[in-house]
């Protein structure tokens, strides 16, 4: 039977090498992953803080987006995926030449050889150009950008984070890309990061944190009472988080493949479990389901799932759920409120938990529960898998602990220094007179026009007796009503 034309070389526009279903599953995978930051986490982020941040929070995660793009392609996508310049990071260069956009895409760029001459970890090639791998990654150096974001809206100077966006990706993401997925010591090595569990969410939650510490606490009132103005709209945005993660677990092995199944399926199934497990734990603990721990549970799971979803078995993305939706609920409802230094970091979103809590767990659990047969058809190092199957499974173990190690090292320095350089020029916390006002003193704009169209509340046109029923005024006796982790109020769990 006659071959159809859809099927043909036509040079140059399909080369030989191109295979059109695998190339156009990876651009569906990369939009995925770009909807969960536009407009996933810029409604997320503008709907789940206290109303006089919701401009504030959508715009930080809108201009780190943007920023995250151009850094990229001028220089930071071949710092985390081209040649070697250092054990630990690429030579940075363009990606923007025509001649290297449309050949075919290769990882790692350099090839690394034993002493004996052979190859170390062979390249890559998925078959599709560069330029689809490129926006690939992209997407996942802008979602980190924008999920660090989260432990510190609702306070951080927004000129310092214009600053800070160009600089930690440059300094902090590249390098833990490169040494982890981009030919580094740690790619070589054979360390499991399947799509993300370290480089983004160890990375993001770490340094968030860190992040905190140097910018400073809200104001006293925010930390006290900080509830959401959108309940449904928050919904909104986390309903896209978890959609695209299909794109965000299904894309990593960068082709249309039956690891590509797997994963997707696997990162559904641990985000389920891992929230109705927190779901449980909220009802058990607090008497009644929240819709803000929910929303935890299920960013928990998709998290933990992450470093390990083309690698585990089905039923063991079911046991990562069960840890996923209960150690980081411990970490975040207990141990957070029992902890001097949790209480003294103003972690806004509690970031901390759900991203580098989950993450490190996430890690862990894939050296323990990472099939043998699954982790040979996607990962660059032969004979990889978990503890649990024997072999050098505790090897395989030891090596995520020492990269969890290395991620929390370099994120914790890097953010610092990098944080304590902009504080010299630019102060990285609004001052107080600003963050009583929010949005309307940062941006001249805000999210609600709450008495007509552009019209402020006026306490002598609208009356006085209106304002009981502002936010601040409202009774409620969620855990949830001071940010995601209940900082000064809600209910202390002796266990």
């Amino acid at each position: 039977m006659a071959t159809s034309d859809a099927y043909l070389e036509h040079l140059p526009s399909v080369p030989s090498w191109l295979n059109k279903g695998d190339n156009a599953w990876q651009l569906t995978a990369s939009t995925l992953v770009g909807l969960q930051s536009m407009p996933g986490l810029v409604i997320l982020y503008g709907s789940i803080v206290k109303k006089k941040w919701a401009v504030n929070s959508a715009f930080m995660a809108l201009y780190a987006f943007a920023a995250v793009l151009i850094c990229w392609v001028l220089l930071c996508y071949r710092m985390a995926f081209g040649d070697e310049l250092l054990p630990f990071w690429g030579k940075g260069a363009p990606a923007l030449g025509q001649k290297y956009l449309v050949g075919r895409a290769q990882v790692p760029e350099s090839t690394h050889l034993f002493a004996n001459g052979t190859v170390e970890a062979p390249m890559t090639q998925p078959f599709y150009p560069m330029a689809s791998l490129v926006y690939f990654q992209f997407n996942f150096a802008a979602i980190t950008m924008i999920l660090l974001a989260g432990s510190v809206i609702g306070r951080m100077n927004i000129k310092a984070w214009m600053a800070f966006v160009p600089l930690w990706l440059i300094f902090s993401y590249t390098v833990g890309a490169f040494s982890l997925w981009g030919g580094g010591f740690l790619y070589h090595w054979g360390v499991i990061d399947y799509s993300g569990g370290y480089v983004i969410h160890l990375s993001s939650g770490i340094a968030g944190f860190t992040a905190a510490y140097w910018v400073g606490p809200r104001l006293k009132a925010d930390r006290e009472r900080f509830p959401p103005n959108n309940v449904l709209l928050m919904l909104a945005g986390a309903g896209l988080l978890w959609m695209g993660w299909s794109g965000f677990n299904g894309g990593a092995p960068y082709a249309a493949n039956i690891d590509a199944s797997i994963a997707v399926l696997n990162t559904n199934i641990c985000a389920a479990t891992s929230l109705l497990v927190w779901t449980s734990l909220d009802v058990i603990f607090f008497g009644r389901p929240s819709v803000i721990g929910a929303v935890q549970g299920m960013m928990t799971g998709l998290v933990c799932i992450t470093p390990g979803a083309g690698v585990v078995q089905s039923w063991a993305a079911i046991v990562m759920g069960i840890l996923s939706g209960s150690i980081p609920w411990f970490s975040m409802m207990i141990l957070h409120k029992k902890s001097v230094l949790l209480q003294k970091v103003d972690d806004t979103l509690g970031v901390f938990h759900t991203h580098a809590v989950a993450g490190l767990l996430g890690g862990l659990l894939t050296g323990l529960l990472a099939e043998p047969a699954l982790c040979r058809l996607v990962l660059p190092v032969t004979n990889s898998r978990g503890a649990f199957y024997g072999g050098n499974g505790g090897i395989q173990f030891l090596k995520q602990v020492v990269a969890a190690l290395f991620v929390i090292g370099w994120n914790l320095v890097s953010t610092t220094l990098i944080l304590l350089f902009i504080r010299v020029f630019i102060p990285l916390r609004m001052p107080d007179d600003q963050l009583a006002i929010g949005d309307d003193a940062a941006h001249g704009e805000e999210a609600y026009a709450l008495w007509g169209d552009g019209e402020k509340y006026d306490a002598i046109r609208h009356g006085s007796h209106i304002s009981s029923y502002s936010e601040e005024m409202v009774p409620s006796h969620s855990p949830y009503v001071n940010g995601v982790h209940g900082t000064l109020t809600g209910v202390t769990i002796n266990l």
